[in-house]
């Protein structure tokens, strides 16, 4: 059987409701035929299939390691060649390398060293956003707030983070899903490239505690990162680790909303915010897919011939929602556990800003629930507009009409 995953989710109604495409996919085969940028390829729909694959070292993210040729066989600009040959793209011992260094400076300290200060900066958006009665989460809250983290985690200087934060607002704009959208957007990357060197150089030659300052300096064995590898490991974490914040943000209050009982819930049991954090993950699926393996071999899945150097679309949003892996999975549940879903990967490219994606949802969402006692879309749901990004899934935008839970218990006193 062929798909065309793209055509799949062509329509409004299926980027507004992906549940039963992907229940449609797993029902045709857990392995089906596809195009694929590198040639013929395949597409993995089930839960069990996809692990196997991500566990398996006969498969590599790297196509030459495969014995094909990487998209910079042709021709490109140099800053798309620099992410083509990013960290995600890589296999060991290259991949290791590069994960060790950028391990010793994204360390699990830093991140958590962060609490206050995203408590802080999500306190501020939420003063500016309750003095309306109609706020747009996306763009007031959802949006600003990882974009002022990361700025700052950057070590980015103060003048600068304004005209920075708007830069990486317009080359992050993932409705930009067109070539000819890339084209119009290809200065502002250009723009957005020459202010990480510069920032690379300045943290040279005055080090900060910042992210940049701790890539610059990371060391092992006698061995560093070049220029190169780290402007490309910021933009990595730009792209990966900050649209996957947004997302998961937007998605995970919409399906709060969606799910009256659920916010319920979550407001009478704080403590279930980690488990509800885990179920957006798994059933909103801010990543629907990630980057394809190679078969480094002739070889065969669920009884499929793969030859060798094919290409291999892992659908981890529809393993997330594989009813084999997770009971009543189309259904919103912030108390499920285990919850083994895979929407940061699994593994050697286990996605590095995961950490840090959870604890700016782990402080945003119950700050916004205690702010708010009434949240409620502000325009019918079909209105809702979607991102045609079958990768990276979102709303553009998302009203919210909102009543301080102060104002509720003043009128109740009164």
């Amino acid at each position: 059987m062929r798909v065309d995953i793209q055509r799949e989710f062509e329509s409004p109604e299926a980027r507004a409701n992906p549940i039963p495409v992907y229940a449609k996919l797993r029902a045709l085969g857990p392995v089906l035929r596809s195009s694929a940028v590198y040639g013929e390829g395949f597409v993995l729909t089930r839960y069990e299939e996809i692990m196997s694959v991500i566990k398996d070292p006969r498969f590599a993210n790297d196509p030459r390691s495969a014995g094909g040729k990487s998209l910079d066989r042709w021709w490109m600009p140099a800053i798309m060649r620099m992410l083509v040959s990013s960290m995600v793209l890589r296999d060991p011992p290259d991949h290791r390398r590069l994960r060790n260094l950028v391990q010793k400076a994204f360390t699990p300290t830093m991140v958590e060293n962060l609490n206050g200060r995203v408590e802080q900066i999500t306190e501020d958006l939420l003063d500016a956003a309750e003095r309306k009665p109609v706020v747009d989460l996306m763009a007031e809250f959802a949006l600003p707030l990882p974009l002022t983290v990361i700025s700052e985690m950057l070590g980015v200087p103060e003048a600068d983070r304004s005209g920075f934060r708007d830069l990486i607002a317009k080359v992050l704009d993932s409705s930009a899903a067109s070539p000819l959208a890339f084209v119009r957007n290809y200065p502002n990357m250009l723009r957005l490239n020459r202010f990480l060197r510069k920032l690379v150089r300045l943290r040279r030659d005055q080090p900060g505690a910042d992210l940049v300052t701790a890539l610059v300096q990371a060391e092992e064995g006698g061995d560093r990162l070049s220029e190169d590898e780290l402007i490309s490991m910021v933009f990595l974490l730009l792209f990966a680790g900050h649209e996957t914040t947004v997302n998961l943000i937007g998605n995970g209050v919409l399906e709060l909303v969606r799910h009256p009982e659920q916010m319920r819930k979550l407001r009478e049991q704080p403590e279930l915010i980690d488990s509800a954090i885990e179920e957006m993950l798994r059933y909103t699926n801010p990543v629907g897919q990630v980057a394809p393996r190679f078969a480094k071999e002739d070889l065969e899945i669920a009884g499929v011939r793969i030859p060798q150097g094919s290409a291999v679309t892992l659908l981890i949003a529809s393993a997330n929602l594989d009813e084999a892996a997770f009971p009543n999975a189309g259904t919103l549940d912030i108390t499920r556990g285990p919850n083994r879903h895979v929407s940061f990967g699994y593994g050697l490219h286990y996605c590095l800003g995961a950490p840090l994606a959870r604890l700016e949802a782990r402080v945003a969402i119950p700050a916004l629930l205690k702010r708010f006692s009434r949240l409620e879309l502000a325009v019918p749901e079909k209105q809702l507009r979607w991102r045609p990004n079958v990768g990276l899934r979102g709303v553009e935008a998302l009203p919210l009409a909102v009543t301080r839970a102060d104002a509720v218990a003043g009128r109740t006193a009164a």
